[in-house]
């Protein structure tokens, strides 16, 4: 018994230690939505570089996101997270003594390809180390630390805020906190042993069942490692996906969906408000200190919302959890729109746009955010799994970029109303594309999903060939 309680405190380190990638992935993107306002001020921001600012880490995420996955595979999953903690520590540092934009922007970038490699490699070191019956509930951990690292940025840029106000500087401070998990990060992966599937991978058998007897008990430890030796020969014989199987019609179909849902989560607005939330509450009327302090409500609901949405994930399908998110996200960008310009000047307005905010995360986090994940993780087929996840989270990343580079330059040129009119419009474009095209994986096999796409193409060619 003993013995069984060390195993499972020891996969509950390796489990913290490693989450804290995810809580950098949260903290750095969300600590820029308190420190934009006065580093703005301190390095002479218009319109476009503050986006540039708030969107290289995103183009930093796209690329790390695609290259972090193939240095995991060469490196290792432990050994690859190490390396992102040296480069979220430097990152973290350069940000925080950059002279002007130029050095800003590059060390945002750095820290954006931290932020992607973490985006990809931890989740998979998660499920490579989790048992098979408590898998799920281990990787949504590190979805919920990557909204509390969001959470803990807004608390401190508001504590700072209010604090060190007249301190041209303290932007600096806020983003500086960064470091101080990355050390965390650095030498807890010093004391977390490798991903057993990764090793027997490189033919180290003995020591992924020396690893395996550390997190499991003996007579499961042995299985597993026969398990993953016949999954892993299995893998070797299977022809990888490539882009010229895009002319196969069920394999399009599902990269063109992976890629649907990617961009719908993210046309949404959502990161316009995780990132700008200072900046648009302060548009519709409160006091820069005042809106740092109202913009951790938007954490809070991102976390309890973030907790909802796993609790729901299987007891309600996919498909209606997301067609809801987006009913309520587009409802709340319509009504910010409207009011935001019939409400314009109004005391009432700012805590109207924060209601409307934290309403919109509500929807945003407890529905959209857990189906994207989960959906991407179903939808593609095993030979077609690391193309089409892939592709789908560059472009997830790239929308992620455009809207974060845009936005500000949206707030200047057609103001609070126009710019979130335009996100209502997409998101009922989005509507469309999910009710359409989306179809229901709760409760089917990956061979059951593959076959729903194989039998729904030789249906639509037998209509066309009738009509």
């Amino acid at each position: 018994m003993s013995k069984q309680v060390n195993q499972t405190s020891f996969l509950r380190t390796i489990v913290l230690v490693a989450t804290f990638g995810g809580l950098l992935f949260g903290y750095d993107t969300g600590v820029i939505n308190g420190a934009l306002p006065y580093m703005s001020e301190a390095l002479g921001l218009n319109s476009f570089t503050e986006g540039l600012v708030a969107s290289s880490l995103l183009f930093g995420a796209a690329l790390g996101a695609v290259f972090g996955g193939r240095l995991s595979d060469y490196y290792g999953r432990g050994q690859n997270i190490l390396y992102l903690a040296i480069l979220f520590f430097v990152a973290a540092l350069g940000c925080t003594l950059a002279p002007n934009v130029t050095v800003m922007i590059i060390f945002r970038f750095l820290l954006g390809l931290a932020v992607g490699g973490a985006s990809v490699t931890v989740p998979t070191f998660l499920a490579e180390m989790s048992p098979a019956d408590s898998r799920g509930r281990i990787v949504t951990k590190n979805e919920l630390m990557i909204v509390s690292g969001q959470l803990l940025a807004f608390v401190f840029n508001a504590i700072l805020g209010n604090t060190m106000e007249d301190n041209i500087h303290v932007w600096r401070y806020m983003l500086a906190i960064s470091s101080l998990p990355a050390i965390f990060l650095f030498f807890g992966m010093l004391k977390v042993p490798e991903s057993p599937r990764w090793l027997v991978s490189k033919g180290k058998h003995d020591d992924a069942l020396r690893i395996l007897r550390l997190i499991r008990d003996e007579q499961q430890a042995k299985a597993e490692l026969s398990q993953i030796k016949d999954a892993i020969a299995a893998e070797s014989n299977l022809e990888k996906a490539s882009v010229k199987d895009m002319s196969v019609p069920w394999m399009r179909r599902i990269v063109f969906i992976g890629i649907g849902v990617a961009v719908v989560s993210q046309v949404t607005g959502v990161n316009s408000i995780m990132y700008y939330g200072t900046e648009i509450l302060r548009d519709a009327g409160f006091q820069t200190s005042a809106a740092l302090i109202g913009n951790t409500a938007n954490g809070v609901i991102s976390v309890l919302a973030t907790l909802v949405g796993i609790w729901l994930l299987d007891k309600v399908g996919r498909r209606p959890m997301m067609l809801t998110g987006l009913f309520g996200t587009t409802t709340a960008l319509l009504l910010i729109g409207i009011l935001s310009f019939t409400l314009e000047g109004s005391a009432t307005l700012p805590y109207v746009m924060l209601t409307l905010t934290v309403t919109f995360l509500a929807f945003m986090q407890g529905a959209i955010g857990p189906v994207l994940w989960v959906t991407l993780s179903e939808i593609f087929p095993l030979r077609l799994r690391g193309f089409g996840m892939g592709i789908s989270v560059f472009f997830l990343w790239i929308t992620n970029f455009f809207i974060g580079l845009s936005f500000p330059i949206m707030l200047e040129n057609v103001g609070l109303s126009g710019t979130f009119l335009a996100f209502a419009t997409v998101g009922i474009v989005s509507l469309i594309f999910i009710f359409k095209y989306l179809p229901e994986t709760k409760g089917r096999s990956l061979e059951e999903i593959e076959e729903f796409f194989r039998t729904y193409d030789k249906q639509d060619e037998l209509l066309k060939k009738v009509k």
